[in-house]
């Protein structure tokens, strides 16, 4: 019997790769004999998911299993019925990025009248029987955003911009920015002058919630915790309006191409960069082995509300522009041209 342990995840982390083209792309059905896994994806716009999607196909495929890929298009209606036809599809096991954390409980139930385990990816699915959460470790990651901006900026006003509250990463990293923040709130050397989520994980709320507190607070704003780098960006767009860009600090998670390219322009301070490839590859694995019966061990538990889920959480690096060029381009997360621009 196969076990997944910390090893697989040693091994996942020292192979390397980057992601293809945008858009849904679905697996052709594999031939007789093959196993199929599904994975549904909440959408595919955002160049983190590509990136995700490629790798899990990839490395499923080295597995030889073939992976059926449905996107939800941020519908987590038209997810619940994508995942009915996959089950009817046959794939013996189902990955999933939810949408909506809670309604999403309605797959894995689902899933389990027909004995197919179901592994929560990236997003963990609340109040379900879910086999396995691979994942990065949430908590932490809002810990480095907060964490690098209060040690640059220990005084004044901050904004903070969430995620979508459907997504229970959002209300993890806001745990993490909380718990370092918390004490310099408690001095009164940091106030919260707005407390906002963003939609889907969309910019235009993000820009929209900023220009407002911009307006209330007559630009007297230090640092904005943004939970990732497409909010980060709408962020970073009502500064331009105010001609703050650069002096007000920004955070950021994931490390894409347009963020990495605010860091060095220094309009947006950080970024938390993920090694998906070890996550996706990882996830692949683990499913694998348990469309095969096999048993998975996490490395530790996180409750969903229902049950302790056996989890697999990875961790993040804080990225800025002194160390972008050592971590995402030297991992081949992006290339050194596509940072910094062409050679003279």
């Amino acid at each position: 019997m196969r076990k997944l342990t910390i090893m697989t995840l040693l091994i996942a982390c020292s192979t390397l790769a980057c992601g293809g083209p945008s858009g849904e792309r679905r697996a052709a059905q594999p031939p007789p004999g093959r196993m199929k896994i599904g994975l549904l994806m909440d959408d595919v716009q955002q160049e983190r998911w590509q990136r995700d999607r490629d790798l899990f196909v990839a490395r499923a495929k080295e597995l030889r299993a073939d992976v059926l890929v449905r996107s939800a298009d941020l519908d987590q209606e038209k997810q619940i019925q994508q995942a009915e036809e996959l089950l009817k599809e046959g794939v013996k096991v189902l990955v999933v990025v939810p949408h909506d954390a809670e309604k999403a409980a309605v797959i894995v139930e689902t899933a389990k009248k027909q004995n197919v385990p179901v592994i929560s990816y990236d997003r963990l699915i609340r109040n379900a029987d879910v086999d396995l959460y691979v994942s990065f470790d949430n908590v932490k990651v809002g810990e480095m955003q907060a964490r690098y901006l209060l040690d640059r900026a220990p005084k004044g006003n901050y904004l903070l911009i969430g995620g979508a509250q459907t997504d229970n990463n959002a209300k993890l990293l806001r745990e993490g920015q909380m718990k370092v923040l918390e004490p310099a709130i408690k001095r009164g050397d940091v106030r919260i002058v707005g407390d906002y989520w963003a939609d889907n994980w969309e910019a235009a709320p993000a820009e929209k919630h900023t220009e407002a507190t911009l307006k209330k607070v007559r630009n007297n704003l230090v640092a904005v915790v943004a939970s990732n780098d497409v909010t980060a960006g709408g962020v970073v767009r009502a500064l331009e309006q105010q001609k703050l860009a650069g002096k007000v600090l920004v955070s950021g998670q994931d490390a894409e191409l347009p963020a990495v390219r605010r860091v060095i322009a220094g309009t947006q301070a950080m970024t938390v960069y993920k090694r998906i490839t070890p996550l996706a590859r990882t996830a692949a694995r683990a499913a694998v082995d348990l469309a095969d019966g096999d048993k998975v061990d996490g490395t530790s538990t996180v409750d969903n509300g229902k049950k302790a889920v056996p989890a697999l959480l990875l961790d993040g690096i804080s990225v800025d522009k002194e160390n972008l060029e050592a971590t995402v381009v030297a991992d081949g997360f992006h290339k050194k041209e596509a940072v910094f621009g062409p050679k003279p």
